[in-house]
């Protein structure tokens, strides 16, 4: 017993450890499907290792699903090279408002008739007429002048032949007095010295006078004659004017040359280009419209220089119109450029030949100044095979189709001639009817 009086705590024991439990055995039917599972396994495997060997025994063979195809044919294959331009017409008539051979050839016109754009005339229809009143004022004036030119040489007539009146009278006089001079020298001889002295002096003076009067008839002669000529010549001149304003006038009148189709050409209008119509100011010389013969119609192209030596006169070609793709006219080439030009818009070193190809046939939509094509033909084999060029492959130099077959494709080499941008002839490996795919199978 402690000195605090009470008793010591009683030990407690430690707990004891749970027993181990050993783990209870694996059931029997798992056992059983691991067993099935790698039977399956080993039958997959063997399933992909078949497979394997039939692909490597036919590597050709292959599936033709969404792999589109086209057949073989006989046909001819046309080698083109195609050329662009504008259509025109090869026999044509331009015409322009006439130029007057004068001063006044510079004066604008008014146009107060023309010929509606598109339609048809005949040769000698009046087409275009222009506003007369200004060029019949100036006829008008130009007959006064004549007249008056007229009345001048009736007049300086008139004064002349009083003024040749008055020179013949004085001539007269000075042969009067000559002869009176003569005379009183002959009687001298009575008289003293210092009077012959002055009769001598004074017939001097009148055989002097009497020179001076006869030169004065020639050159007063001379002068009327050259007065009258001058005259005369402004007189003509005046006339010549008249008469050629009396033919100028009627070309105010404008008739067609020939029977075509009218194609009007354009004037700068209110800031803008438009086509010339009644009421517009032109000036002479100016262009007003073409008469076309729709029957002569031809595209004016350029061909690459690159291209131009597979060109020849004569050769077949397509033509269509970029306006009216449904459009297609046979042609032929017409003419060639000898020189090769430069083109607007292009590097120095691009040069294009000239060519013409003319249009066989018409339409009333085919007119001059449309934006056209040509597909020129270059070269022609009749009667070969014919595939697209997408169902030729290359593979290691060697060309070759897919040949459908039983299902699928197989693959055979072929032996190929002349293509063009869409098509190619088979000369060996491939006939006609056989149906071969358009892209290589998978």
């Amino acid at each position: 017993m402690s000195a605090s009086g009470q008793p010591l705590p009683t030990p407690t024991p430690s707990p004891e450890l749970p027993a181990l439990v050993p783990p209870s055995p694996e059931p029997k039917r798992r056992r059983w499907v691991v067993g099935l599972a790698a039977v399956g396994l080993a039958a997959g495997l063997g399933a992909l290792y078949l497979l394997a060997t039939r692909t490597a025994a036919k590597p050709q063979a292959a599936p033709t699903a969404g792999i589109r195809t086209v057949k073989a044919a006989v046909g001819s294959l046309i080698k083109t090279v195609r050329v662009s331009g504008v259509s025109s017409a090869r026999h044509f008539a331009l015409m322009t408002i006439p130029v007057f051979r004068g001063p006044e050839s510079r004066a604008n016109l008014t146009l107060t008739k023309i010929a509606k754009g598109g339609s048809m005339v005949k040769k000698g229809e009046v087409v275009a007429l222009m506003d007369t009143q200004s060029a019949q004022d100036h006829i008008d004036d130009t007959r006064d002048g004549l007249e008056q030119a007229a009345q001048n040489v009736l007049k300086r007539k008139a004064e002349q032949r009083v003024d040749w009146g008055n020179l013949e009278q004085t001539l007269k006089i000075a042969r009067a007095s000559l002869e009176k001079a003569t005379l009183e020298h002959r009687a001298g001889e009575v008289k003293t010295e210092v009077e012959r002295e002055l009769l001598r002096l004074n017939l001097e003076e009148a055989q002097a006078t009497y020179k001076q009067r006869e030169a004065d008839i020639r050159d007063t002669r001379l002068s009327h004659e050259a007065e009258l000529r001058i005259l005369e010549i402004s007189q003509k001149q005046n006339q010549i004017h008249l008469d050629r304003h009396l033919v100028d006038i009627e070309k105010f009148v404008m008739k067609a040359p020939m029977s075509g189709l009218v194609v009007m050409q354009q004037i700068f209008r209110g800031g803008e280009m438009a086509q010339i119509q009644e009421g517009d100011q032109v000036s002479p010389g100016q262009p007003i419209m073409k008469i076309v013969d729709p029957a002569s119609m031809q595209v004016e192209a350029t061909v690459n220089q690159s291209e131009s030596g597979l060109l020849r006169i004569g050769q077949q070609a397509t033509v269509g119109l970029d306006a009216f793709p449904e459009l297609r006219f046979k042609a032929e080439v017409y003419s060639m450029g000898a020189l090769a030009v430069r083109g607007h818009r292009e590097s120095f070193f691009v040069r294009s030949v000239p060519v013409r190809v003319t249009i066989k046939g018409s339409d009333p939509r085919l007119i001059p100044d449309l934006s056209a094509w040509a597909d020129i033909e270059v070269e022609r084999h009749d009667n070969v095979l014919l595939v697209p060029r997408e169902a030729v492959q290359m593979e290691n130099g060697q060309a070759a189709v897919y040949v459908k077959a039983a299902g699928q494709f197989q693959k055979r080499g072929v032996t190929l001639g002349a293509s063009n941008n869409t098509h190619v002839a088979v000369l060996e490996g491939l006939r006609a009817g056989e149906e071969v795919a358009l892209s290589r199978p998978l």
